[in-house]
This record gives C-alpha cells, structure tokens and sequence, in this order.
C-alpha cells in the first residue's frame, strides 16, 4: 500500500503552501451590526487548538460566546456524536484519514462553500474535503484547520538521540537503557513500534501499510505488534492521551524521550523548556486535522463565522505559539512568533519532510480490529 493516498499527498500539500503570488482573503472578522449581538455556539475540537486568547478575541470582535468542549482522540470525537446523534455541538474538527468512518455514519451536514474563505487554504489540503469528505454527491463536509506530524520528543537538557547521525527513531521509546522513561499513545504508538520493528528487520517490510487493505493483512500485522509491544511494556512509563498528558509527562513525570504529536513539544520549546521535537528515521506520520459540522448544529451563523475568523492569517498565526502545530492558512506562519521557523527547520531536517508518512484512510473494520489489539496490550 502506497504511503499516500487520494485525499492526503505528503510531497504536493507541502509543496502548494509554499506557492507565491497575492491571495484573496476575507478581511478580518467583519460582521454586520446585526449579527454582533449576543450569540453562542459549541465547539468540539482537539483540547489545545483553540488558545484562550484566540477565543477571547472572537467573542470581542462578534459577540458570540464559544462554548469549548475539548477531546483527546478521534474515537471520543465519534463516540460523543454518535451519541447526541450529531446534536452535541456546531462545530467539531475530525481528522483527514477519518472519512470511511464517518461517512456511513451520516452525522455530518454539507458546508456553504461561498461562505468560507477558502482561498485563505492550502489548495492541496483544501482539495482533502471534495476528494474524501463528500459523501454521496451531497456536498463537502470537511475543510482544513491544522495539520502536523507524530515522532519522537525527548529532554534536550537530559537525553541525546542514540543513532551516530542523532537522528531519533521509534524503537528508543523500547530501548533497554530507557525503560522507565519512554512513553507513547497506545494505538499510534504500537504502529510506530511496527515501522520500527521493519526498518530493523524484525518484520516484513511494508507490513505496517498492507495492513490496511484487509482484515487478513491487519490481524497478521498487528497479532505480531501486539505481542512485540506486550514483552515490552513494563519499558514504559507513561501511555498519554491527550496534548497535556504528553507536556506533563516531558516536564513532570519522569519521561527522557517519547512519541508525541509535533504540537505540545514544540510549544514547550517555544516557551523556553528543555525540550525539542524531530521527525525520525522512519518518518513521521503526517495528519491534517479539519473541521465539520454536524447534522444537528443549531448556530450555523455563528460557525460560518468562527471559521472566517480561524481562516485569517493572523489569528491562525497567532494561535500557532500556542498550540505549537502548523497552519494550512498561506501566510499564517509569518504572524507566529519568529522562533516558529527554527523550530520547525529543527524538527523536520534533511529530507525529512519528504519523507513523511501520510496517515492512510481507516475503514470502519480497521478501527474496530486495532481496537481489538489495543485493547490487549493495554490490559497486558
């Protein structure tokens, strides 16, 4: 199976970000007198991808309160709307490679597309919402908010890559001389323990990606992981869940080196920790997080709005401090604080970049199996 996939091509959506010339934008959060009244709406997004001050700012600019439920993975983001069949919120951010799991599920309602500045976008993550997102000729559901990367952290002050180059890899999180001070996500940390058991020769290689072309690929795949990453589990100290549990664990609990998201390390480097972030030798897994509104969302106004607002390069910038991911908004890195480029020119050096590993599609029978053998190795 190809790393990439129709809805997500690692090398073109980086590459159409970069492009020059003018962009249309929409001027910045202007709203007629009488929509700037008192208002409210509900979000539901990834816990740290809208600062306080960037909600602060919207409600003093529109009027319109932002209630901010925040989630941890895509599975609590689809169990809570299925469960208020798609009346919890009017705004929620599903991740690209979502699609095959969220379509059948018919909770999500088109977007207005003249409503949403979308030539503020990166074309090729833009081009996500019509490929995957628009189910059954109905309309595009999903457009782009954030996209970033998950790979390896480690304190600068306490911890040095092993490999001669210093490039990290997933198989630290594993290694001896680190038990007790590694951790990792369950479900994205056993893929990276699979890509890690390939590159060194301890499976097939391309397993981890014909893992998902069928149930008899995936049950092969992962009944090995499963039980590579069970011998090994008393390695590691922490099994984080969400963008605070990864921060807490690099400054407070003990953790030398981990498989995180790109976000909150590099935010904590931002904010002068020792601590830093790199894509590793097996490359990074690249996502692109969105948002979508659900069938039942009653503040419709109110969302076309907050998106306008996200969509404008300063505020999208702004935030990027903050939450330490990266923009598909053009420009938007030019208004992020001047450590932003270092940052990222650190984290992703040499070919790495090219080298990502675009998180594919996920079937709702893929889902359901790695549950299966997450659940083992969790109660191992």
């Amino acid at each position: 199976m190809k790393r990439t996939t129709q809805n997500f091509n690692r090398r073109s959506f980086l590459k159409a970000g970069t492009a020059t010339g003018a962009v249309a934008l929409a001027s910045p959060a202007l709203v007629n007198e009488a929509f700037a009244s008192s208002g409210e709406m509900t979000l539901m997004d990834w816990s740290d991808y809208w600062p306080d001050e960037m909600l602060e700012k919207f409600t003093a600019e529109t009027g319109i309160k932002v209630n901010y439920i925040g989630i941890g993975s895509n599975e609590e983001l689809i169990n809570k709307t299925k469960a208020s069949q798609g009346a919890g919120a009017d705004l929620i951010g599903p991740t690209n490679n979502r699609s095959l799991q969220w379509g059948p599920l018919e909770l999500l309602q088109p977007f207005d597309m003249s409503r949403i500045p979308l030539d503020a976008a990166n074309p090729a993550m833009v081009k996500i919402g019509p490929d995957a997102w628009d189910f059954g000729g109905k309309g595009v559901t999903w457009i782009p908010h954030i996209w970033g990367t998950e790979g390896m952290a480690w304190r600068t002050d306490l911890y040095i890559p092993q490999s001669a180059d210093g490039v990290p890899s997933y198989g630290e999180v594993w290694a001896p001389e680190n038990a007790g001070k590694t951790m990792m996500r369950a479900h994205s940390g056993m893929l990276g323990a699979g890509l890690f058991m390939e590159a060194s020769g301890q499976m097939d290689p391309g397993s981890i990606w014909a893992a998902y072309e069928s149930e008899e690929n995936m049950r092969k795949t992962w009944g090995m992981v499963a039980d590579w990453c069970i011998e090994r589990k008393s390695n590691l100290k922490l099994i984080w869940n969400d963008a605070d549990s990864q921060k807490n664990g690099l400054l407070n609990d003990g953790v030398l080196i981990g498989q995180t998201w790109d976000g909150p390390p590099l935010a904590l480097k931002t904010a002068g920790e020792p601590v830093t972030y790199q894509a590793p030798a097996e490359g990074a897994m690249a996502w692109v997080d969105g948002l979508a509104m659900p069938k039942g969302a009653k503040n419709i106004d109110a969302v076309y709005e907050l998106i306008k607002f996200a969509y404008v390069p300063e505020n999208a910038g702004k935030a990027i401090d903050k939450h330490g991911y990266n923009s598909p908004i053009l420009t938007a890195d030019t208004f992020a604080d001047s450590n932003y480029a270092k940052n990222f020119a650190e984290a992703y050096p040499g070919d790495a970049l090219a080298n990502l590993n675009a998180w594919p599609a996920e079937a709702p029978w893929y889902a359901d199996v790695r549950t299966e053998y997450v659940n083992k190795f969790i109660s191992a």
